[in-house]
C-alpha cells in the first residue's frame, strides 16, 4: 500500500535506484557512448576521406583535360611546322626540277639550232644539184 509518510523502505529504494543508475551507466552506457563517439569519428574521417578524394579527382580532371589540351595545341602547331616544312621542301625540289628542265632545253634548243644550221648548209650546197634535176623533170631534157 501508498503511504505518505516515508519509510526506510523508500529511502532503500532511492540508494538502490541510484547504484544502480551509476552501475547502468558505467557497465552499459558509457561503451555505448564512446561507440558511437568513435564511429561518428570514424564516419566524419571517412565523410573527410571521400571530400579529399573527391576534389583530387576534380583537380586530376582538370588536369588532364588541361594537359590534353596543350598536347592538341602542341600538336597542331608541330603539324602546321612539318607541314611548312614539307611545303619548302616541295617548293625547292620544284625549283631544282625547273631549273634543271630549263637548262634542259636551253641545251636542246642549241643543239636543234645547231643541227638546223648544219642541215641548212648541206642543203643549200646541194641546192643546185636539186634544183637542175626538178628542172630536168618538170622539162623532160637535161642542162
Amino acid at each position: 500500500m501508498i503511504t505518505v509518510i516515508p519509510d526506510i523502505s523508500t529511502v532503500y529504494q532511492m540508494i538502490n535506484f541510484l547504484v544502480l543508475l551509476f552501475v547502468l551507466n558505467l557497465v552499459l552506457y558509457k561503451p555505448i557512448r564512446n561507440v558511437l563517439l568513435e564511429r561518428k569519428a570514424k564516419i566524419k574521417g571517412m565523410q573527410d576521406g571521400a571530400e579529399k578524394a573527391a576534389t583530387a579527382l576534380v583537380a586530376g580532371e582538370d588536369a588532364y583535360k588541361n594537359g590534353l589540351k596543350k598536347a592538341r595545341s602542341e600538336g597542331l602547331k608541330n603539324k602546321e611546322a612539318f607541314l611548312d616544312e614539307a611545303s619548302q621542301e616541295e617548293k625547292e625540289i620544284i625549283d631544282k626540277i625547273n631549273k634543271k628542265a630549263q637548262a634542259n632545253l636551253a641545251q636542246i634548243k642549241k643543239q636543234v639550232a645547231e643541227e638546223t644550221e648544219l642541215a641548212r648548209k648541206a642543203l643549200e650546197s646541194e641546192v643546185e644539184v636539186f634544183a637542175k634535176a626538178i628542172g630536168e623533170k618538170i622539162l623532160g631534157r637535161a642542162f
